[in-house]
């Protein structure tokens, strides 16, 4: 080693290169086909339920669209969690055929207090509920949402993300760009963890968990990312989060920079947090279990701190090409391995979205995407600041839509 610095960035430099390796590696499996057979007899009860905070302006929508879902009426249950509203949101909601719950409790504010609140009284009912779904007051749910999480739970599968879509895509760069991004991890993130046979991550709507693991383990998820949480929880317990990818929500993507903002850093708050906690249990419970796949959260959970140190590097390899004070590997590193990672980053994006056939807007906010992707560095940073903050952000939403006019434009982007 040529520079004192070296005995730290060396190490560094490795690790992220193994890092991106992988991650790429991971990425490719989503390429490969997985047969699935389905049971489509509906057999399983659900209890849904949705945690809302003043959503007087969109959960009228979500409740009629769920009283219309293409599964037997007698086998699920509507729940709205009314949860310290002062506009009219438990109105509407009961008005449109919700069982409607109100909770004031202006000491432990956030989704995830609201969520162990109801979920105890419904331990409390005298109804044998299979499992519990998830869903926020601002989506839309496929009709078949509840018939293929019955068919997952035929299969024995206990934690169930669905596909999270976005419900506008098209009405600005901001959820446009939002929109591509959990597209794009969607497929090559989760989907690809599920072929691979390793734990996919709750993405806090369209969710489906057995209610017998929730009577097990208890809910206890009530930090900012409560979905993140939920699943290293059990995950640390041999459990993992499986992919539905024929399970399709469809979300409200923030219309401002400043609202993507605000959430995004609340998210990087909670996930330093949530890595902080459980990364030690999870390597602990991984080598005692000999489960590689609960190795493997971990890597998720450093997701944060490798995207820092990577412009960390980036940064003081500038400075270290006029004034060298540490060794830099990369540059030992052969050109394909470097055009294979930079072609990654655009080619595979685009064969997943000209499969989805997206708008023609859609493909202009695709050119803006890197703008999107390349504000995580500070709202990460920022994120790592705050970290111990735990004072939850609302976002508001206000795109109020029928399932119909999601159809109608899915129909629409399939034909163009």
């Amino acid at each position: 080693m040529n520079y004192p610095l070296d005995v730290l960035l060396v190490p560094l430099q490795i690790l992220i290169i193994i890092f991106s390796i992988y991650i790429l590696g991971t990425t490719l499996f989503i390429f490969v086909s997985k047969k699935e057979d389905k049971f489509l007899t509906p057999k399983h009860r659900f209890a849904v339920l949705v945690a809302a905070h003043n959503e007087e302006q969109v959960i009228g929508d979500l409740v009629h669209n769920l009283t219309i879902l293409d599964y037997p009426k007698e086998l699920y249950d509507i729940y709205v969690v009314a949860d310290n509203c002062n506009d009219s949101t438990a109105d509407i909601a009961e008005k449109e055929g919700a069982i409607v719950y109100q909770r004031t409790n202006l000491t432990e504010r956030g989704k995830g207090f609201a969520v162990e609140w109801m979920l105890n009284h419904l331990f409390k009912l005298d109804i044998a509920y299979d499992a519990v779904v998830f869903f926020d007051a601002d989506n839309l749910v496929h009709p078949r949402f509840l018939i293929e999480m019955n068919n997952r739970l035929e299969k024995g599968e206990e934690v169930i993300q669905g596909f999270i879509d976005a419900k506008n895509p098209n009405d600005t760069w901001i959820s446009g760009t939002f929109a591509i991004s959990f597209w794009l991890v969607n497929n090559f993130w989760h989907f690809s963890k599920y072929k691979l046979g390793l734990s996919a991550v709750l993405g806090g709507t369209g969710m489906c968990i057995a209610f017998k693991t929730l009577e097990r383990f208890g809910w206890g998820a009530t930090s900012l990312v409560e979905d993140m949480e939920f699943t290293m929880k059990v995950l640390a317990e041999g459990i993992k989060t499986t992919w539905n990818q024929d399970a399709v929500v469809y979300d409200e993507k923030p219309l401002t920079f400043w609202q993507s903002w605000k959430q995004r850093k609340r998210w990087a708050q909670g996930h330093f947090d949530v890595a902080h906690r459980y990364i030690p249990l999870l390597l602990v419970q991984g080598i005692k279990m000999r489960k590689g796949y609960i190795l493997d959260g971990i890597i998720h959970l450093l997701q944060p701190y490798f995207l820092l140190f990577s412009f960390g590097l980036i940064f003081t390899s500038i400075l270290n090409a006029r004034y060298p004070f540490y060794t830099n590997i990369y540059n030992w590193m052969p050109a394909l391995f470097w055009t294979l990672i930079l072609l990654s980053q655009y080619v595979l994006p685009m064969i997943i979205l000209f499969q989805r056939k997206i708008t023609l807007r859609c493909w202009f906010y695709f050119i803006l995407y890197p703008l999107f992707v390349y504000s995580w560095v500070p709202i990460t940073f920022m994120g790592f600041l705050h970290r111990n903050r735990k004072v939850w952000s609302h976002t508001e939403h206000t795109r109020s839509m029928k399932y119909q006019e999601i159809f109608s434009l899915t129909n629409q982007e399939k034909r163009n």
